[in-house]
């Protein structure tokens, strides 16, 4: 709205106005405010929080080798995210913008359904909260929204990257096609050329694969917002470890969403153009600023949990973010930690129902998701079941297991933004 407003003034030569047009400066901004209302509100919110009683009941203090107790520690904190997210984004941003209008959706759906779940688990005592099929259809709901509007806005339109090449067949200069269009292509990190075309691949479908190419887009958006939310979901486990992630996470993915949206910095990156995607970057600050905001409060020992309000929310605003900005396949490298937070339960549960079929209590890791794995005494084993995984079999503090996991995500951030050069 002040974007707007600021916009207007321009026109009758208001001094200062003009700095509104510029993206750092809305950027930076949008990253200072949400900063700001994360930590100031937070602190109101979580006393509004205590004296409602909307505090955690449903924690095992067992898994907590040093005696740590989190029962009566207020929930639903992804409140305080949401809304030092939106309210900058609705200040600072274009809200015309199709690539703002998507994440601004996704913020609010899934913190809805995150705010479902933490409810029935807060309100009703239920500690299995929403069932998962309902989970599921929501993820999949929001996917297949944000697919199809990528899919049919003709505001969705990008410049591809072209190589021209010298009479040796050396690469000497990229440039961008004079016209957006439409394109399935997507950036895929050590190819040369970083693009893969979905009608490429389903090509065997003759005269109908550019739409049959759309319709595979449409499920792959549908399985990354999925997949990362279910993992932002389970990360969230350790005081400040989800938040902490995905801050990391968004930084990377705002740098992704800048040299996008520029077409000298996307031409010299040998990547795609993709007009107003600038916009994802005042999105991505705000998502960070609030993230940080929220560590004043959710670092150890946590003085307040976001819940699946929260951890919902994250994961499918980084899904949507890179899908927008064609990075999707790029989030198995940067969103490295989500993806082996989900590996690791799935490859549990398989194993363990796989012994149970030959009558034998069997597991791979200690705990999962993976970083309970970590903090695991040799007292907290089942003497009956065999591990297959036992290290390290000294159980470590989880302040020390989150800032080593903020480090791996900080190692595999960079990893996934220099593969822009890696080809």
């Amino acid at each position: 709205m002040l974007y707007y407003l600021f916009r207007f003034l321009e026109q009758y030569g208001i001094s200062g106005s003009h700095m509104w047009g510029y993206i750092s400066f809305r950027a930076l901004l949008a990253l200072i405010l949400s900063l700001a209302i994360s930590a100031w509100c937070g602190e109101k919110f979580i006393k509004f929080l205590k004296k409602k009683q909307i505090t955690e009941t449903q924690r095992d203090a067992t898994i907590d080798p040093f005696g740590v107790k989190k029962i009566g520690v207020p929930s639903m904190g992804g409140i305080i995210i949401i809304l030092a997210i939106l309210v900058p984004v609705l200040l600072l941003g274009r809200l015309r913008n199709i690539y703002l209008i998507l994440m601004v959706i996704t913020t609010v759906w899934l913190g809805f359904l995150g705010g479902m779940d933490d409810y029935i688990k807060i309100f009703r005592r239920n500690k299995d909260g929403l069932k998962g099929k309902y989970k599921i259809v929501g993820q999949i709901g929001i996917g297949l929204i944000v697919g199809l509007v990528l899919w049919s806005s003709p505001d969705v339109k990008m410049n591809e990257n072209i190589a021209i090449e010298n009479q040796n067949g050396q690469e000497v200069v990229v440039k961008h096609r004079a016209i957006a269009h439409k394109s399935l292509k997507t950036t895929i990190p050590f190819v040369k050329g970083h693009n893969l075309d979905y009608s490429k691949i389903t090509s065997f479908c003759g005269k109908h694969a550019v739409a049959a190419g759309w319709i595979l887009f449409v499920v792959m958006t549908i399985l990354v917002v999925t997949a990362v939310s279910n993992g932002a979901n389970l990360n969230d486990g350790m005081d400040g470890m989800c938040a902490g992630n995905s801050a990391i996470i968004g930084v990377a993915l705002g740098i992704f969403a800048y040299v996008s949206s520029h077409i000298n910095f996307a031409a010299y990156l040998n990547i795609m153009y993709i007009p107003g995607s600038e916009e994802l970057v005042v999105f991505m600050c705000a998502f960070i600023g609030a993230l940080i905001g929220f560590l004043w409060y959710n670092a150890y020992p946590a003085q307040v949990f976001m819940g699946d309000t929260g951890s919902l929310t994250i994961g499918g605003i980084i899904a949507v973010g890179a899908i927008i900005i064609h990075k999707e396949l790029m989030l198995p490298i940067l969103c490295g930690i989500f993806f082996v937070e989900s590996l690791s339960v799935i490859l549990q549960v398989y194993y363990f129902k796989l012994g149970k079929r030959r009558g034998v209590k069997q597991r791979i890791f200690k705990r999962t998701p993976i970083h309970d794995n970590f903090r695991v005494t040799p007292e907290q084993l089942d003497p009956e079941c065999k591990y297959l995984i036992r290290v390290p079999h000294g159980a470590k503090h989880e302040a020390k297991i989150t800032i080593r996991f903020w480090i791996i995500t900080i190692i595999l951030a960079a990893m996934t933004i220099i593969t822009l050069k890696i080809r």
